[in-house]
């Protein structure tokens, strides 16, 4: 059996997404939560940048006004999130901040329901709600 390529790359984004905290924590010891979130966000821009250069994915004719703004709004809310998640990080508990930020893979299945009309059965909205259940147990 072939692994869809879409679960791999899932696969890969959970692994490093769960370097973050780790790394971030022990960063953010001495230094302020908001620069660090500045610098991160700097290396993140220019490994991208070097990443689309080399793969020659630099064309933007396909960005027209309404996919420049929700790209750019996505870019905000990113921004928003690990802003304070990193605050969240240096002031609090790392596994309760970490399961508590997961709680947004329910808010985006609801989200995504409402908005994008993505598919809502019954497993879909148990799993949602198990996935809040489990958050606030590891946070409580």
């Amino acid at each position: 059996m072939k692994i869809p390529l879409y679960i791999i790359y899932a696969l890969l984004a959970a692994f490093f997404a769960a370097l973050v905290p780790i790394f971030g924590k022990l960063g953010l010891r001495d230094v302020d939560s908001t620069v660090a979130t500045v610098i991160r966000a700097f290396i993140m821009f220019i490994f991208l940048l070097l990443v689309a250069l080399a793969m020659g994915k630099t064309d933007t004719t396909g960005f027209d006004h309404r996919a420049l703004l929700l790209v750019a709004l996505s870019g905000l809310a990113g921004a928003l999130s690990w802003l304070f998640y990193f605050m969240a990080i240096k002031n609090g508990r790392t596994t309760a901040v970490i399961a508590i930020d997961k709680m947004s893979v329910a808010l985006a299945i609801v989200l995504a329901w409402i908005i994008l009309g993505d598919k809502m059965d019954f497993k879909t909205a148990v799993g949602a709600v198990l996935i809040v259940l489990g958050a606030l147990l590891v946070s409580l």
